[in-house]
C-alpha cells in the first residue's frame, strides 16, 4: 500500500512540476509572457477547440493560490490557441484578489469563497451599472498534509483536526489520535501546525468545515484570516506545503495539487462513513456534486455540505470562483475575458482539472456558468 501510494503521488508530482516549470513566468505575474505556441500534442489538441472570439492584448487577473496549477494549464492552452493575447494571473490570495478586483486593477479575480455583501456593494463602483458575481470554476479537496517520520497513513476526524489546529492536542501520540489509528506506532513528537498568514479562502473553507462538524472544538467564525492561537504561519498554499515538507512532526492544509507535487502524505478523514475518506479528486467530486446554487440572479455562489457522511465523499472541499462584473466590465478587455472564461468553463477546460488534482464543477452547474459567461457585458 505504501509503495503504491508513493508511486501514484510521484507520478502526479512529475506532471505538476513539468507544468509549473513551463509556466513560471505566468505564475509569477511577469509581463514577459508571450502567445507562442508549443507544448505537448495533448495541449495542442485542447487548444484547437478554443474560440478566441475577438480576444486581444492583455488580460490581468489575480487571487486564489488554490487554483494556481489549474490556471497555469488554462493559460498555457489558451495562449497557444490565441496568439497575440496575454493572460497574466498573479497567484496571491483570495483576499488580495478581491481587493484588486474592487480597485479596478484586474479584469477578474479568483476567490475560494464567495463575495460578501459589503464586497458586492464595493464592486458596484467598478462594475458600472452592475456588480461583481461569483462564477464557480474550480473544485477540489483541501488536503491536510502531514510529515511524521515512520508514519505514512493517518486517520483523523473533524474534532481531532480542530483540537490540533486549536493548540489543544500537542503530541502525535495523544490518545485521541491513537484511538483513530489502532496498530500505528505514533511517536512522542511535538505537533507543529502550520496555517496561512495571508487572508485566504482556503482558510475560510477549513473554518466552514470545522464549524459544521466540530463546533464544540472550533468556536470561531469562518473568516479568511486564521483565527486560532498557536501554530506557525506561512504565505500561500505553496508556503504552507513547503514548511510541512521540510519539518518532521508538522501538519498543515493546502490543495491536493500541492501535496501531490511535493509527495506529501495526506490525512484520511473519518466522517462517520464505513471507511475513512482519502483526499482525491474523485472523492471531492462526490461531495461537490451535492452543492446547491444559493446566489441570486446571475450570481452562482454555491452552498456546500461540509458535514456529509456519504460513502467515499471527502468533505473538506472548496470551490474557487472567478469573480467578474455581470455588467460594466472594461470594454477593452471584455472580449478576451469572455473568451478565456468560456474556455475554462468548457468541457475541454474542465477536463484539465482532473488531470491536475482538482475536481470539475458538476455539469448542471457548469452549464449555468457558461450561460452566464456568454451574457457578461
Amino acid at each position: 500500500m505504501k509503495l503504491q501510494r508513493k508511486n501514484r503521488l510521484r507520478a502526479t508530482a512529475l506532471g505538476a512540476l513539468a507544468v509549473s516549470g513551463a509556466l513560471v513566468l505566468t505564475a509569477c505575474g511577469s509581463d514577459n509572457n508571450s502567445g507562442s505556441t508549443g507544448g505537448s500534442g495533448e495541449n495542442t489538441k485542447a487548444a484547437s477547440n478554443i474560440k478566441c472570439d475577438g480576444a486581444k492584448d492583455k488580460l490581468l487577473a489575480s487571487g486564489s493560490s488554490a487554483q494556481k496549477n489549474a490556471m497555469d494549464l488554462w493559460v498555457k492552452n489558451y495562449m497557444a490557441a490565441c496568439t497575440g493575447v496575454e493572460v497574466n494571473y498573479k497567484s496571491s490570495s483570495s483576499g488580495e484578489g478581491i481587493v484588486a478586483f474592487n480597485q479596478g486593477t484586474v479584469s477578474f479575480a479568483g476567490s475560494d469563497s464567495a463575495l460578501k455583501p459589503d464586497e458586492v456593494a464595493e464592486s458596484k463602483k467598478i462594475c458600472k451599472g452592475g456588480q461583481g458575481i461569483n462564477l464557480p470554476m474550480v473544485g477540489g479537496p483541501v488536503a491536510i498534509g502531514f510529515n511524521l517520520e515512520g508514519v505514512d497513513d493517518l486517520n483523523l476526524d473533524a474534532a481531532t483536526v480542530a483540537k490540533i489546529f486549536n493548540n489543544k492536542i500537542k503530541k502525535w501520540n495523544d490518545k485521541a489520535i491513537a484511538k483513530l489509528n489502532p496498530g500505528v506506532k505514533l511517536p512522542d513528537t511535538a505537533i507543529q501546525a502550520f496555517h496561512r498568514s495571508d487572508d485566504s479562502g482556503t482558510t475560510q473553507n477549513v473554518g466552514k468545515y470545522l464549524g459544521a462538524t466540530a463546533k464544540a472544538d472550533w468556536p470561531y467564525e469562518a473568516e479568511k484570516k486564521w483565527p486560532a492561537p498557536g501554530g506557525q504561519a506561512a504565505s500561500g498554499s505553496a508556503g504552507v506545503a513547503a514548511q510541512v515538507k521540510q519539518e518532521n512532526g508538522s501538519i498543515g492544509y493546502f490543495e491536493l495539487s500541492y501535496a501531490s507535487s511535493q509527495d506529501i502524505n495526506t490525512v484520511k478523514i473519518n466522517t462517520g462513513a464505513a471507511e475513512p475518506v482519502e483526499a482525491t479528486s474523485e472523492n471531492a467530486s462526490k461531495a461537490i456534486a451535492a452543492a446547491k446554487i444559493e446566489g441570486q440572479g446571475k450570481d452562482l455562489a454555491l452552498k456546500l455540505d461540509y458535514a456529509t457522511k456519504a460513502e467515499g465523499a471527502y468533505p473538506l472541499v472548496l470551490v474557487t470562483y472567478e469573480i467578474a462584473c455581470d455588467k460594466g466590465n472594461k470594454a477593452e478587455t471584455l472580449s478576451t475575458l469572455k473568451s478565456f472564461l468560456t474556455y475554462t468553463a468548457s468541457e475541454e477546460g474542465q477536463k484539465v482539472l482532473s488531470d491536475a488534482g482538482y475536481a470539475p464543477i458538476p455539469a448542471e452547474i457548469n452549464t449555468k456558468v457558461r450561460e452566464t459567461v456568454s451574457s457578461l457585458s
